[in-house]
Formats: C-alpha cells, structure tokens, sequence
C-alpha cells in the first residue's frame, strides 16, 4: 500500500509531494493488492526521480480514468492539491495526520501502479481489487443484524452471576474503539439466550474447547456458581449441600424475580417454586439409594424424619414405606426406577432444574428440543408426511402426494360375506382378515397368495390379534368361543370356551406369555389366561366389553363398555385406575406405540367422531370428524410412519385418514363398493401400504400408484367373482344394540 510523503522546499513555502510504494505499513494484517513482482521494463520506485513519479503518475491517472471503476473517484489535479496545501490557506495550517481522501487517493495509487506498464497506458483494464482480510465479511450481511467481524484486542465482559453479561446490552467493542461490535440481538432473538444455549450445545456435543472459547469470546457464562455447585452437589450424592443450597435460595426470597443476582451458594428459583418438592425430590432420591444399599434403618429414619414431616404426596410417601418390605432385585421396577444411580441422579437434576430460573440453569438439551419443536412444526404442516425418517435442518420439510398410499393395488376376494376384520403382523409380512363367513385368511404379503384358511369356527370372526413375535394369533367369534393358532402351520393351540357370550376382543402381554380376552358376558367380561389355557385373573364387573387393548409397556388394560364408559385398568394389579364417561358408546379403543393414548371410536345418529384421550390426564387432545358412523362397529386405528394418521372405516364405503397432529382431513378414499369399511389396518413395516375391509366381501391394498407394478399378478387374488347380488349389511355381532 503506497504513501504519500510530503517534504517542504527550503524557501518556497511549498510542499512536494512523492509516492512511497516501496514503504509498505508494517501494521497491515492482510496480503498485499500486488503479489507480483514488478515487471523487469519497469523501474522501481528507488529509480524514480520524485519529480519524475510526479508527472508519471498523474500520466498515468490522466489516462486510466475512463476505465476507472465507478467506486474509485480520479486523483485531483497536483496542482490544485499545492494550493489546498499552500501555509497561507488558513484550513491547511497544521498538516493533518488524517484525511478523509487518503484511503481514495491510496486506492488510486495502488490501482494505477497495478496496471501500468509502457506502451499500454490506453489499453489497460481496471484493476481488480482484492478484499483485505480485516474487512472481508458477507455482503449481505453486517453488524446491524448480528454478524461482526472477529475482534482484534476487545476485551472480554464480565459476566453477571446470572449468566447476564455485565454489559447493559451485551455490546462487545472491537479495537478499543466505542463502536459496537454487534447488537443486543441475533434476528430477533436475544443474543445472551442464544449465545448460552450454544455454548450448552457444545459442551453436549464434546466441543468443550470450542465451548470455553465461546464463553470466553462472548463474556457470557453457561450458569452461574451457585447452579455449578448445586449441580456437582446432586451428581455427586451430597445431599445436605444440596439441601442447604435450596433453603438458603427461598430464604433469600429471590424466587419473585428470575433475573436478580444471587450469591455463590444460592439458586434463583422459577416463579411458583414449591420447597417442599424439591426438597421430596432429594430427599426421596437419598431414600431410594439407601434402599438399593440395603441399608434399611437409615433408610427407614429418613422416611420419619426426613420425607414424612415435608407433608407432600402422601400416596407417594404410602409407596415408598411400601418398598421397604421390597426384595432388592424388584426394587428398581416397583420404584419405577430405571437405569443406574448416576442416570437417576441426572434424571432428578432434570426435574429440579424445572424450577430453577432458565436465565441461570438451561433446561438440559435445550438446543435439541428446540430443534425438535422447528421439526414438528413442519412435519405439522406437512399434509402427507409419512415418512420414518427425521425432516433435515438444511431445507424446509415437504412430501409429495405421490409418495402417499392412495391407488387400490391388490383386491382380495377369498370371502364369501362381510369381511369385518383385516390387520398386519408386527413384521409386516404376513396379512389376516376375518369376517362373518367364519373363515380366518392369512397372506403372504410378498404376492398376497393365502397361506392358511382357519375353518374351525362355527359363527362370523369379529376380531384377530397377532402375539407379539407374530407367531401365534387369537381369533375372536361370536360362537362365544376364542382360539389359539400356530401361524406357521396354521395349526390350533388352544381354544377358550369360558364365555357365555361372542367373545369380542382380545389382546396380547407385551412378553407372549399371556393374553386377555373381552366379552359381552356379564359374569366374567375380561378374562386374563396363559398361552397353555390356564385362568391368571376374572374380572369380575356387572357391564358387557365392546373392545379392549393392553398398553405395548403393559402397564394398562383399557376396556370399552356398551355404556359410554371406558375402564382402565393397572395391568399389573389388576385395579382399576379410573373410569371415563362418554358421551356417546365406543366402538373400539386403539393403545399408541407410546403408551401414552387411546384412540377411541364413538357411534352417533348418523356421523362419528374419534376421540385422541391422554391415558395419564383423561384430557381430549384431539377430535376426529367427518366420517359416518351409526349402529355399526367401526374400528379406528393409527396409521402411516410414526403413527402420523389417525384411520378409519365409515358407512358411506369411504377410507377416511385424518393428520393425526392438525386432525385435518387428508383423504376420503373411494374404493369399496356397498355398505360400510369395517376396518382399516396400516402394514407397520411399509408406511406406503394399507389394507381395508368392508361389506362388499372384498379387502383392499392401497399403496403408491408406482408400486402396483410389484405385484406380478392382476389386482384382483381369487378363484371367485364378486356376486352381484345383493347382500346384508348388519350382523348380530357388528351392532351394539344386538344384546
């Protein structure tokens, strides 16, 4: 980068002007505007005259401005910058140190002297400017909207004990300079809550330099120390320190303002903080360790003296003096106690730090979850989302109608009547329906050729349930008998013949050693019962089952009654939990492959509606509408990849799929040709298949319109046309009211 270097002559009271290049500045962090050596033809600056550098110069700027570059404004006239200069103009008595044009008249400079060479003075092109380091940043970009350039030598702000920086607004300075090196905020977001959500990220991430740098970069601290040690405090088993922490912040009674500084040994606590949980919560954790320790009589004392005078969850306080009695190996699952102490350990921090202020402990993951809610909101928004695969963070999330099951590519048409039930294994390869033929039908569902035809029934199969390793199923009839099959050879393993009446439903223990059975029968409406037919537990409860489902973690036993109430029971004790009344009767109850909902069928005068029902609250999440559903038992299910949909039959021969987050109608499909769709069954093992039952006799495959071709046979897989003639549409097993 040229200078200007300016000498005064000995009695003319004039300056001369001369241009350095040789004399590059020593503080310049970038590469020079000329990495290449000067050409051999050209004389170097030292072999200049300064008169000659004069006139050569301005030659050269002379001629070069009509190919300047419209940024760089010409050199003035020598001249008339002598005259601006001259001792007796009163602006230019004192030489400045600094001027305004210099960065101009040194790009000139520099841009003149790249592109001379003789003979060439009317031919050059404009020079290209190279970017120097300390000033490159994105165009689009600047420090308004939360980009800065690295600081050079900025000193580093204290950051408060709450995670605040000192600053008032989080301002860094650069250079010593008063200029700001960013704002307060990053794109509308605040930058302190951003920047330690970062560095918490980092750290979960194993960057822990990158995170000590981001720390110590932005002056912002990821929690203050009285969180650290009461962190370390709960880790590490030190439960007076912890405790001492946790009265001490009440007592301080900073728990009103979640942004006050606190001091070492103190938390600032969450609005509505309660001290008698948090306290239960550790002291219950010290409990439950000295149980596994065996060491009874201190655990027994903290039971007395410590958990039982906070007076907090009594039920809670009965169940834990029920585990003193506890063998050590059960103690973890009556506890509900998973993993080893250290998971618990930070599992308890988890649920402490809810009611720690966020402005000095962040919720763990934070960064993750809130990428989760971005994910979810977009998979919300997405109206055919059936895909396994988590949505990426480069691209906004969509899926295209094509990739969604909605052609018929396989007609079945073994039935001779109604066919009331169709349901995949857990596999996904192998398909069973069942209706009012009495025939039970399992395919392969590579070519959807019958495997097995289970004949031994004597009245309409109303439901089937595959065990859990899908090698035996249970068939439901309404011969009041259930039966036991072997699905590798279609052979029968048990059959049940308790019930007094059609046995409705049955489900399976989440380990296939035993299963449950529902009946309309007054006297004995559940049965629990081994797979080598033996009785486990009656319920004994004066109304009728409709429907029933165990939880997949087999905590519950969920049965729908015939009058508008659902039971829930605890699996394992056989209690009931809670009964929940309706508005309308249930037709079927579906369990999520959470264990967290029921999907509940509910019959109207003429439509249904679908009910989402939190298991632990009671509470209705969400309301499915638009189908038809009068007398008739229609099932309702969860369908598509992770369980997206919500599905169902209806009377008017319609395939109804609902977005099981939005409840907005995506498809009413159009496919059967009388009567009602009984049932819907979703392949858990290929999102891009589903099978449909109904009272045309027929079952359905639907998949994407470019998988029809996997099938090398026609769309229709049987020996028998479909009547013409007409056929019924009740049975005394599919309405409610039969009984």
């Amino acid at each position: 980068m040229p200078r200007v270097n300016r000498v005064l002559k000995p009695g003319t009271g004039q300056i001369s002007i001369t241009d350095l290049a040789d004399n590059l500045p020593s503080s310049n962090p970038s590469a020079t505007d000329d990495p290449d050596p000067p050409s051999p033809l050209e004389p170097s600056p030292e072999q200049v005259p300064p008169s000659r550098a004069r006139s050569s110069t301005s030659a050269q700027l002379v001629s070069a401005h009509p190919q300047l570059p419209a940024h760089i404004t010409p050199l003035p006239n020598i001249n008339s910058l002598r005259r601006r200069l001259q001792p007796g103009n009163s602006r230019n008595r004192a030489v400045p140190t600094a001027s305004p044009r210099l960065p101009q008249l040194e790009e000139v400079r520099e841009g003149a002297h790249d592109s001379y060479s003789p003979g060439r003075a009317n031919s050059r092109s404009p020079s290209r400017k190279r970017r120097r380091l300390h000033t490159m940043r994105p165009d689009s970009l600047s420090s308004a909207n939360g980009f800065s350039p690295v600081p050079n030598g900025s000193t580093q702000r204290k950051a408060g004990l709450n995670g605040q920086s000192a600053s008032a607004n989080g301002d860094a300075h650069a250079n010593g300079s008063g200029k700001a090196l960013a704002s307060s905020t990053y794109y509308g977001h605040n930058r302190e809550e951003v920047t330690r959500i970062l560095i918490q990220s980092l750290y979960e991430l194993g960057y822990s330099g990158s995170a000590s740098a981001l720390s110590a970069e932005s002056g912002y601290q990821l929690e203050t120390a009285g969180v650290a040690t009461f962190r370390n405090a709960v880790l590490d088993g030190r439960w007076a320190d912890a405790e001492q922490i946790l009265v001490r912040s009440f007592k301080e009674g900073n728990s009103q303002n979640g942004q006050k500084a606190t001091p070492e040994r103190t938390l600032v606590l969450a609005e509505g903080a309660d001290r008698s949980e948090m306290l239960f919560y550790l002291r219950q954790q010290k409990f439950l360790e000295l149980l596994e320790n065996r060491d009874l009589a201190a655990a027994l004392l903290v039971l007395r003296q410590e958990l039982t005078p906070l007076g907090y969850d009594v039920d809670r306080l009965h169940a834990l003096t029920s585990l003193l009695m506890c063998p050590a190996d059960q103690l973890h699952e009556q506890a509900g106690w998973e993993g080893p102490i250290s998971s618990s350990r930070e599992r308890l921090l988890a649920d402490l730090s809810r009611s720690i202020s966020p402005s000095v402990m962040i919720p763990q993951h934070r960064l993750a979850i809130l990428l989760d809610y971005v994910k979810q909101g977009q998979i919300e928004k997405c109206k055919y989302h059936n895909t396994a695969e988590s949505p990426s963070l480069y691209s906004d999330h969509h899926c295209d109608r094509s990739d969604f099951p909605l052609e018929v590519s396989v007609n079945l048409t073994e039935h001779t009547d109604e066919v009331w039930y169709c349901g995949f294994s857990h596999d996904g390869s192998k398909l069973v329906t069942a209706g009012s033929d009495r025939m039970v039908l399992i395919y392969d569902t590579t070519d959807f050729t019958v495997i097995h035809r289970l004949m031994d029934h004597d009245s309409g199969v109303a439901f089937v349930s595959w065990s859990p390793d899908d090698t035996k199923l249970i068939t439901c009839s309404q011969d009041k008998k259930a039966r036991l099959w072997n699905v590798e050879t279609g052979h029968r393993l048990l059959t049940i013949d308790h019930h007094s009446q059609p046995v409705t439903a049955a489900g399976w223990a989440p380990d296939g050693e035993s299963f449950v059975t529902s009946s309309f029968d007054h006297q004995s409406q559940i049965c629990h019962w081994s797979i080598r037919g033996s009785s486990i537990h009656m319920w004994k409860s004066n109304f009728r089952v409709q429907d029933c489902a165990i939880s997949p973690d087999g905590r519950r036993l969920v049965a729908a009654d015939t009058e508008a109430k659902i039971h829930v029971f605890d699996f394992r004790t056989y209690e009931e939990d809670y009964c929940l009344s309706l508005d309308s009767n249930p037709t079927s109850v579906t369990i999520s492959r959470d264990s967290k909902y029921m999907l509940v069928s509910l019959k109207g005068a003429t439509h249904g509606e679908i009910q989402l029902i939190d298991l632990d609250t009671t509470a209705v999440v969400r309301t499915f509408k638009g189908h038809k559903q009068g007398e008739y038992v229609l099932r309702s299910t969860f369908g598509g990849a992770n369980e997206n949909f919500v599905v169902s039959g209806s009377d008017d021969s319609k395939v109804y799929i609902w977005h099981k987050e939005n409840t907005e109608l995506v498809e009413a499909l159009e496919g059967h040709t009388k009567g009602c769709v009984n049932f819907v069954s979703w392949n858990p093992a290929d999102p891009t298949m589903f099978a449909s039952a109904g009272d045309d006799r027929v079952v359905r495959i639907w998949s994407r319109e470019r998988d029809r071709s996997r099938f090398a046979v026609g769309p229709s897989r049987s020996s028998r046309g479909v009547s013409s003639n007409g056929f019924p549409l009740t049975s005394a097993l599919r309405t409610t009211s039969a009984f």
